[in-house]
């Protein structure tokens, strides 16, 4: 299964996001990487990579940030591994989460995966 990490600068939305997209996919193997070791606001390299390790499968990881420095700390953890079966996401965070995790848990490949999240770019709110 398609693993999902959503970071954060805040640990409690971050955990949140992951507590919604479980009322919808319960099984899916989403993880927080929200906020330093502390809880302060911040991003952590160490907290991003445990989370990806946690969720990592031969089936990738999709992760999703909220903004600036959660972007440039996941594209430094992303580095440290010899794969591209992890992968970064410019999407909305909460739709997207939402979106690949129903998806990852009725099965569908990375790919797949990555063709839902790119349509909430363009999903209206009403």
């Amino acid at each position: 299964m398609v693993g999902i990490v959503v970071v954060s600068h805040s640990k409690h939305l971050a955990e949140s996001i992951v507590e919604l997209t479980k009322m919808m996919a319960d099984s899916a193997q989403v993880v927080a990487a929200g906020g330093l070791e502390d809880g302060t606001f911040g991003t952590s390299f160490d907290r991003i990579k445990a989370a990806i390790d946690e969720v990592y499968s031969e089936d990738g990881v999709i992760v999703l940030m909220d903004m600036g420095s959660a972007v440039m700390t996941t594209e430094m953890v992303i580095e440290t591994y010899e794969t591209d079966k992890i992968r970064m996401v410019d999407a909305p965070i909460v739709e997207s989460a939402v979106a690949a995790s129903v998806s990852a848990m009725c099965g569908s490949d990375l790919e797949t995966i990555l063709e839902e999240i790119e349509e909430t770019k363009n999903t209206p709110k009403f």
